[in-house]
């Protein structure tokens, strides 16, 4: 019980030095605001668009397009909810609108986690994909089902809405550590993965050459394949390490806070760093279009279409 009242009485803390009234002056609170405005805007209609682009390409695999999809969703979440209610809790600490603040940081904390947590257990699950992809072969389809996809899915967005809502309204900071735990175990099964996908294609490269000097023409067949996901893997890659860059300087700045002790002065960095997490929901949708073959032709189309409707 006693534990109980003292993550209460943190996460209370918390809220009251979140929305303090800023030393620097509230013009950039307007300016984030406008930021976070336009940026909910392009993260909605960008995921939206991929969301519905995905379904008229048919290389993907059905696993790989489940996992893809989780993320579209998050992302479209994080635009059409989180990101316009941050820009509200921002005016609300501009005019020290405290209750309306204090409501708006606490519904925050619980969707702005799941849909944080729900993304980078996605984009784990994305990783381990590809490397059994190309540990299993043609086994891969049949060990690897669109059912047992779905069912991992959902027990992703059940626990990371379980843990947001714990954290909030048991205990903070048990389970606030126990969460920073889980991210470095993620983040690191994701660079294992990747890693050990790298070792194995260049082991297979070499195969490969090995195989051309001895005139082998099956291998040059494989080869194609393996370019093919190689390609994919890259496509993954980059979505992990925007979301890398995206959230490690919150990251720091959370991690100083809860060292040094939090309070204010580490209030204009943490808004500006926040700002830079939900920019890599609308950053992902142009590395779909940049990475994903097909994704960016059908985008142009119903572009054009859209065009010559309105016109």
């Amino acid at each position: 019980m006693e534990n109980v009242t003292k993550d209460s009485g943190m996460y209370e803390i918390v809220q009251s030095v979140t929305c303090a009234a800023p030393t620097q002056g509230n013009q950039y609170l307007f300016v984030l605001t406008a930021i976070n405005i336009l940026l909910a805007i392009t993260a909605a209609l960008g995921n939206i668009l991929v969301f519905f682009a995905l379904r008229r390409i048919s290389s993907l695999q059905p696993a790989s397009r489940i996992l893809l999809r989780s993320l579209i969703i998050s992302d479209f979440c994080v635009g059409v909810c989180v990101q316009p209610l941050y820009a509200i809790q921002l005016l609300s600490m501009a005019q020290q609108r405290l209750q309306l603040c204090y409501a708006l940081v606490s519904i925050n904390e619980i969707v702005g986690t799941t849909l944080s947590g729900v993304s980078l257990c996605t984009l784990t699950a994305i990783s381990l994909d590809r490397l059994l992809a190309l540990c299993m072969g043609l086994s891969y389809k049949h060990v690897i089902t669109l059912r047992r996809t779905r069912r991992m899915i959902i027990i992703l967005w059940f626990f990371n809405i379980l843990f947001s809502n714990l954290r909030r309204f048991w205990r903070y900071v048990l389970i606030s550590n126990v969460m920073s735990s889980l991210i470095y175990c993620t983040l690191s099964i994701s660079a294992l993965s990747y890693l050990t996908i790298y070792l194995k294609l260049r082991k297979h490269r070499e195969q490969v050459q090995r195989s051309v000097h001895q005139r082998q023409p099956n291998e040059q067949g494989r080869a194609f394949n393996i370019s093919k996901y190689r390609k994919t893997v890259y496509t993954a890659l980059c979505v992990q390490l925007a979301l890398v860059v995206c959230y490690f300087p919150y990251g720091i700045v959370v991690a100083l806070a809860h060292t040094r002790g939090y309070n204010s002065s580490y209030n204009f960095t943490v808004r500006l760093t926040i700002s830079l997490v939900l920019l890599n929901s609308s950053l992902n949708p142009i590395l779909y279009c940049w990475r994903i073959h097909g994704v960016k032709q059908v985008l142009l189309a119903f572009l054009t279409l859209f065009t010559n409707i309105k016109v």
